[in-house]
């Protein structure tokens, strides 16, 4: 149960991190991107080749992060002039293709067998009694300020009759946080621990740096971007270096999700990185709500939530076979999606007046 938990807050944060690049594609900046999982690629291939070659971790991973980066400047030269439909079109192409290349390129990438047997971060640490003590008390420290932030949302009007996602959100908290202290506590019987750690960290950061970044009068001409391009062009704004700006950062941000998921997965193949990856977190983003600094984080939290719930209730409580049941989980996300978009379109935490869906 407990290395379970710490799997399962480990894809949280992952695919959370995965989507906080996409939010600031789409939800600050208005880019229709479906070929989010190309920075993905990237970063994870990145770290994982460069590893193996006998570079530093840290420095394998910074260059996964610029490659991503340098991979949204190239992505957004091509395709920026474009409209929103094409520039879709165009964006799940390129990260296609790319999936396609490194499936078939057999001596860099190693084609379809896939990179195996590269360096994990933390992998054979054996902490020290103080250094385990120094984990929990980071844990905790994350989770204090997850708190002190769900308090600053409670008392805001932002929470008016919202208080029960505050009180869902409390419970869940307080049912994970045991486990992941324990697993941090007995880290030689649970080393994923440490990872999970580093993604929450991580996750943290990055939030709170794209947070701060689109309060300020940069973040400012992003939206103004989103609303009505022309006008921000009437303004003396350089539309295309906003736009190309926005792509590096968010792909960057992707590209240091892809990082963390080469290592969480210890081996990574070119099916790994199928389009149904983009898809899955334009699902989360849309749940948790666009242009939310929580947003990715909360849809993320409810879709893998959903995803652990019915795998393991819906063979219990129904008598169907396994393929039965997968077309059946998947129509229900989608049934979940068109109640939302029917009621709530902005999503869970989103807010009417930032929704740019069908600008």
């Amino acid at each position: 149960m407990i290395g379970y938990t710490i799997l399962l807050v480990c894809t949280i944060a992952l695919f959370a991190l995965f989507c906080v690049g996409l939010n600031l594609h789409w939800g600050y900046t208005g880019l229709l991107n479906f070929g989010h999982v190309a920075f993905l690629l990237i970063g994870a291939y990145s770290v994982a080749l460069l590893s193996q070659q006998g570079w530093p971790l840290w420095l394998a991973a910074i260059a996964g992060v610029s490659l991503s980066a340098l991979l949204g400047l190239v992505m957004g030269v091509a395709s920026l002039r474009l409209s929103q439909d094409y520039l879709g079109i165009v964006t799940v192409g390129l990260a296609e293709v790319l999936r396609i290349f490194v499936q078939n390129e057999t001596g860099l990438t190693q084609g379809s067998f896939g990179v195996q047997a590269y360096p994990i971060v933390l992998q054979g640490w054996d902490p020290q009694t103080w250094q385990t003590g120094l984990l929990v008390s980071g844990l905790l420290a994350i989770a204090a300020l997850g708190y002190q932030q769900l308090w600053q949302w409670w008392r805001s009007s932002a929470s008016r009759g919202r208080h029960w996602l505050g009180t869902i959100a409390l419970a869940s908290s307080l049912v994970v946080l045991p486990p992941a202290i324990w697993g941090l506590a007995d880290y030689e019987r649970y080393p994923r621990s440490g990872q999970m750690l580093l993604l929450l960290a991580a996750l943290w950061i990055t939030v709170a740096a794209v947070e701060r970044l689109v309060r300020s009068p940069w973040g400012r001409v992003l939206k103004a971007i989103r609303e009505d391009e022309e006008v921000a062009i009437a303004l003396g704004k350089n539309v295309l270096a906003y736009k190309l700006q926005s792509l590096a950062l968010g792909g960057a941000i992707a590209g240091l999700a892809g990082v963390f998921y080469a290592w969480q997965l210890t081996a990574i193949y070119p099916d790994n990185f199928r389009p149904q990856l983009t898809f899955d977190a334009w699902t989360m983003l849309v749940l948790g709500g666009t242009a939310h600094r929580f947003g990715p984080v909360l849809g993320a939290v409810v879709f893998w939530l959903y995803d652990s719930l019915t795998r393991f209730l819906l063979p219990a409580l129904l008598p169907l076979d396994g393929a039965q049941i997968g077309a059946l989980r998947i129509a229900l996300v989608g049934l979940l999606l068109m109640a939302l978009m029917i009621w709530r379109p902005q999503g869970i935490l989103g807010r009417r007046e930032e929704l740019s869906l069908g600008r």
